[in-house]
């Protein structure tokens, strides 16, 4: 189903009014439209079944009474037939009685079976067979002064044995087209139970379109639990919908509204109270220097030793405190709508040129591989965070080392690698790697100096921009660490 048609059953779905029922009315609803047309398939399935079933019964009943009937009377013409004959030829009263009563039985089962049948034709031969067998009785009767011969009571029976195979036909006839009603009963409760798996797909699209207009909401929903996770305090959450998705908006605006106070709280905090340290540091600084410099008198070797170490706190504590501003800083200006198109190897080249001293003061071999690749992405946001891997990448490489830089193209995501050789981290340091202010151990004999804020920067702002970065490392020979970076939205320089 395509976005257009997406949004318009969305549409519908606003104007029929749906938007304003409960998840729970709506599932309810949901659930009764997909069934009805399945019911009533079924409802009317079941009808023509049952007629179809009494058609059969019926169709087998008639052929088995036909059945029947036909033989009594063929047995019962036989009989009477003989009866009449004996009788005319052997003048005797006992022989013409066994006629009668045999002629009462036939007339009893003609009357019973043939007589009132719905079929015209049956009904109509069964009359004129009656009509023949009264007058046979009025030849047969001792009223009857005229002389009866044995070739005309013959000639009489043989009108009589046409009469009922005509009987005897329309009867198979109508077996016949009782059958033919049931096979196409059949045929067309056939046709029906096709048809009706035309149902299946309705449903289908009765059940997607519920689905839709309840998920709908909810992914809208979902979209700006991320603006949050992403930081954007300062877009309103306004959304309308079902009473319960109403709920839920509400208290994420009151938690929106509450992380927005805070992160401003704390973003002034943090500004206020660096000022507020950075003016007496600056004191102390200066002060330090002079007494560095022996500007106010000369020091012995000892007092020289405390000044050095005054001295070198007070910078570490500076790069400290202007570390902690740069941080708020950067999360301060983070924002996804500066988001511009830009080429990823001028950049890393950038940050790369910048780190140029620290590379050639370690001897390091730099070995870069990059594909020309293409990213919608904020410069200043991926810059700094290729620049806190590779400078966290230096100083934790040893001298005369290779660090190598990757760029590639994955299913339209950026894939960024930074691998050292430094001593490589255990499972526990890779899980704190992230945290503020938090640094891993450093290599034998060479001092890591640092606030342990450039991962934690690394770490929101890949957040931000909704990018993911794994580490994984070896602590064995040969050791080392690698960094991997995956951004969206990226493609090869000339793909459209």
């Amino acid at each position: 189903m395509g976005n257009s048609s997406l949004s318009n059953l969305y549409k519908i779905y606003q104007i029929t009014g749906l938007d304003t029922l409960s998840i729970k009315k709506l599932t309810l609803l949901g659930f009764s439209l997909v069934a009805l047309p399945l019911v009533l398939a079924l409802l009317y399935s079941a009808a023509q079944i049952n007629k179809l079933s009494n058609q059969s019964e019926d169709a087998i009943f008639n052929a088995a009474e036909f059945t029947e009937t036909s033989k009594q009377l063929s047995e019962l013409l036989v009989k009477m037939e003989r009866y009449a004959s004996q009788s005319i030829v052997l003048k005797n009263k006992e022989l013409t009685n066994n006629y009668f009563i045999e002629e009462e039985r036939l007339l009893t089962i003609t009357n019973q079976h043939l007589i009132d049948h719905p079929d015209k034709n049956l009904k109509e031969l069964s009359n004129q067979f009656l009509n023949e067998i009264m007058f046979i009785n009025q030849l047969l009767s001792p009223e009857n002064d005229q002389t009866l011969y044995l070739t005309q009571l013959q000639d009489q029976f043989k009108l009589l044995a046409k009469t009922y195979n005509r009987i005897n036909q329309r009867s198979n006839e109508v077996i016949y087209n009782q059958a033919k009603e049931v096979k196409t009963s059949a045929n067309l409760l056939r046709q029906t139970m096709l048809n009706s798996l035309l149902i299946i797909p309705i449903t289908i699209l009765i059940a997607v379109f519920f689905i839709i207009i309840i998920t709908k909401p909810l992914k809208k929903l979902i979209a700006e639990i991320q603006q949050l996770e992403q930081g954007n305090f300062e877009h309103q959450i306004a959304l309308k919908s079902s009473p319960e998705i109403n709920e839920i908006v509400d208290a994420l605006e009151v938690m929106r509204t509450r992380l927005h106070a805070l992160e401003l709280q704390k973003s002034s905090f943090i500004r206020h109270i660096s000022h507020e340290l950075k003016t007496p540091l600056a004191a102390i600084r200066e002060g330090t220097e002079l007494l560095y410099d022996n500007s106010v008198g000369a020091l012995n070797p000892d007092q020289q030793e405390i000044s050095d170490i005054i001295r070198t706190s007070v910078t570490r504590l500076q790069r400290l405190i202007e570390d902690l501003l740069d941080f708020n800083i950067v999360l301060d200006s983070t924002s996804l709508q500066d988001s511009e198109k830009l080429h990823v190897t001028p950049l890393i080249g950038s940050v790369i040129n910048e780190r140029k001293l620290d590379i050639k003061r370690k001897h390091i071999d730099l070995h870069t591989t990059f594909e020309n690749i293409t990213i919608y992405s904020n410069a200043k946001q991926l810059a700094v965070i290729l620049d806190n891997l590779l400078s966290n990448a230096i100083k934790y490489s040893p001298e005369n080392s290779r660090i190598s830089l990757s760029t590639s193209l994955v299913a339209e995501q950026l894939k960024i690698t930074i691998t050292d050789e430094g001593m490589g981290l255990n499972e526990e340091v890779m899980n704190k790697v992230f945290d503020a202010f938090y640094q891993g151990p450093a290599p034998q004999g060479n001092e890591i100096k640092g606030s342990g804020l450039g991962l934690t920067i690394v770490k929101e702002l890949l957040m931000r921009i909704n990018g993911n970065i794994s580490v994984t490392s070896k602590t064995q020979e040969p050791s080392g660490t690698t960094f991997t970076l995956i951004l969206p939205r990226a493609f090869l320089v000339g793909t459209p």
